[in-house]
């Protein structure tokens, strides 16, 4: 019985430090709600790098709208509302620099977890539409890609409100000109059919 009973008592005296006792995880920070959990040695780097993919994603499109958006581009009929050519260039640089702001938010604060995963499916997405549209020049098949990007971008956005507020809202003009986007491409399939 005297055995059992220390059994007994060692086990009630010993309790497990408390959470806030022990150190954090390397990257795990201190664990409050608004604090970052993953602070990053050189963050003005990563940012570069965050707008410099997504800018090197708008690139690769350009080049493969070079000859396309001469020769092929202007025998199509186009939807209402399509705006100058000249108008893409702008916008998009733009809005890559915001998508690329907006992914270094989230891995500050988060570090490359799911909402960042999803966001690289998002960008393979972006990347694929120009190859559908101008490489193959099947708008068809450009307007499913750009409704799989639509999804994608959506799902994005609410996975980023999870973690940066203001990471969402840099997403929100993109979303806008996505859904135009989609707008014109369903228009250019529609009276290019025949």
């Amino acid at each position: 019985m005297a055995a059992d009973q220390r059994l007994v008592t060692a086990s009630v005296a010993f309790q497990p430090p408390a959470p806030s006792a022990l150190p954090p995880l390397p990257g795990a920070g201190g664990g409050a709600p608004n604090e970052p959990r993953f602070t990053p040695s050189r963050p003005w780097l990563a940012l570069l790098g965050f707008v410099g993919l997504c800018l090197l994603v708008g690139a690769a499109g350009g080049a493969l709208t070079a000859t396309s958006v001469h020769d092929w581009y202007p025998t199509l009929n186009a939807p209402p509302g399509k705006p100058p050519n000249w108008v893409f260039g702008p916008v998009w640089t733009t809005l890559y620099v915001m998508m690329g702001a907006s992914a270094w938010l989230v891995w500050k604060r988060a570090g490359a977890g799911p909402a960042l995963r999803l966001w690289g499916w998002h960008l393979a997405a972006n990347a694929l539409w120009t190859p559908l549209f101008f490489g193959l020049r099947n708008p068809g098949a450009a307007l499913i890609g750009i409704l799989l990007l639509l999804v994608l971008l959506i799902a994005t956005i609410r996975a980023f409100r999870r973690v940066s507020r203001l990471a969402e809202v840099l997403l929100w003009p993109y979303l806008a000109w996505v859904l135009f986007a989609t707008w014109l491409n369903l228009g250019f399939w529609w009276l290019n059919r025949g």
